[in-house]
């Protein structure tokens, strides 16, 4: 269970970091050329970026806490706000009628509730 979880955890961490880089310092037109970066058109560009720095810093919540063993709780409080993260894209892309990256924002979701559920739960850092 331990090994699924930073398997998890993983994933999401690479998907938060990837994300969080193109959406930081990619300009905001190339973005909104982009299949699923349509969104970008109507937002603000501190917007944009913002979000980008906050999934960077999902990134990191998800593993240095774990990592370093300092205040590894906030791996699953990481989780939580990525999910929050998730149902927002969920939404966004769900109003441009963008089906495909719905469902690819459940599955990050899914994932997350996995890590939240697994770290608060039955396999948490600590105890």
């Amino acid at each position: 269970m331990n090994l699924t979880l930073w398997i998890a955890t993983g994933l999401l961490a690479a998907v938060a970091l990837a994300g969080g880089i193109t959406k930081a310092f990619v300009p905001k037109e190339r973005l909104a050329e982009q299949h699923g970066g349509e969104w970008t058109r109507g937002a603000d560009v501190g917007f944009v970026k913002i979000l980008g720095a906050l999934e960077i810093l999902a990134a990191v919540g998800l593993t240095l806490p774990a990592v370093l063993d300092i205040a590894p709780v906030m791996v699953p409080v990481t989780a939580v706000c990525w999910i929050l993260l998730m149902a927002g894209a969920m939404i966004t892309h769900g109003r441009l009628g963008q089906f495909m990256f719905v469902m690819l924002n459940s599955v990050y979701c899914a994932l997350a509730v996995f890590v939240a559920w697994g770290r608060f739960g039955p396999q948490p850092f600590t105890g």
